[in-house]
């Protein structure tokens, strides 16, 4: 995919614009953001990735916005579980509710020009070292175990590498001046690329174009602030998110490595020859399971949760009838 310089200032300059304009309007009068006001503004974002999907379709043709759409599900789905995060680190630092948005705007943005410096790493990587696809595929497979095994019932802030040096080089009059706006806009931005370490192999599995890859993460994380208002704090319920996303992890590595194999270059693996026989996993079907599995998490949630609401309720009725 050839894509030349003016698209790539063009398409940076418009994302700029739609992060500028909502952050404009929203702001221009301070207020708590209601479901309604949110849920708008996550069709106008979900509406703007996919108009950009068909333009890639109409340009560039239907194989690469089948990988676009595949991987901006998967950034998405990955970063949606980047919220239970937010919602901590907001409730840490008693983020009052009219600033979140802004708080929100400032940290994706950052988030979104450090994931571009990753991105641009994992290009050069892939570009210039073969054996990066086996280490992208048995890491994503080992994410996508521990995502299975994941529990987040006592999950605790922590301060990262980066708010330890913030808070370092930061006195201590003017660490009172900047907390804790500013060290909640960062938390935000350096949590999210910590936790962008599983999602930025996953996409490069199922694309190996970086205008691919990072129109789809800045697309998925432009809607992430309003979706954080409707789902935030109702992550609990998805109780089987972490499965979900650990089956799409663990997916995508088996298929980067069938990918790998297919296309070898190492010289002491089949003396350096592709391995042909090897399947491998089309765009269409990728994202085929990309939905199936973020359907059926969802579905199934829906229904646990269901069922858990109906059998503790009779409980909670006994204990306040009078006898």
């Amino acid at each position: 995919m050839d894509v030349p310089a003016w698209v790539w200032f063009a398409t940076v300059g418009g994302l700029a614009v739609l992060f500028a304009l909502e952050l404009v309007i929203v702001e221009r009068t301070p207020h708590e953001m209601g479901l309604a006001e949110a849920a708008r503004w996550v069709v106008f974002s979900l509406a703007c990735a996919a108009v950009f999907g068909l333009g890639v379709w109409r340009f560039a043709g239907g194989d690469f916005a089948v990988k676009y759409f595949a991987g901006y599900l998967t950034e998405y789905s990955l970063s949606v579980d980047n919220l239970f995060l937010f919602v901590v680190i907001m409730t840490a630092f008693r983020v009052p509710t009219i600033r979140q948005h802004r708080v929100l705007a400032v940290g994706v943005a950052l988030a979104l020009v450090m994931r571009g410096g990753f991105i641009a790493a994992g290009a050069t990587l892939i570009s210039h070292f073969s054996w990066v696809f086996y280490f992208f595929g048995v890491l994503l497979v080992y994410l996508g175990a521990r995502q299975l095994c994941q529990r987040r019932q006592n999950v605790q802030l922590r301060e990262n590498i980066v708010l330890r040096a913030f808070r370092k080089l930061t006195p201590g009059a003017s660490k009172r001046q900047f907390t804790p706006i500013i060290v909640v806009m960062i938390a935000i931005g350096s949590v999210d690329v910590v936790f962008a370490l599983d999602s930025i192999p996953a996409i490069f599995g199922l694309t190996h174009e970086p205008f691919l890859v990072f129109t789809a993460n800045a697309f998925a994380l432009m809607g992430l602030r309003q979706i954080y208002f409707i789902i935030g704090r109702l992550l609990t319920r998805l109780v089987y998110l972490s499965v979900g996303l650990g089956v799409i992890l663990s997916f995508i590595g088996v298929k980067l490595v069938l990918d790998a194999l297919h296309e070898n270059a190492l010289p002491f693996l089949n003396e350096g020859r592709p391995l042909h026989s090897v399947p491998t996993v089309g765009s269409k079907l990728s994202l085929g399971v990309i939905v199936g599995v973020l359907l059926v998490t969802t579905v199934a949630s829906v229904l646990r949760t269901r069922r858990h609401r109906r059998g503790s309720q009779p409980a909670r009725q006994e204990i306040i009838s009078p006898k």
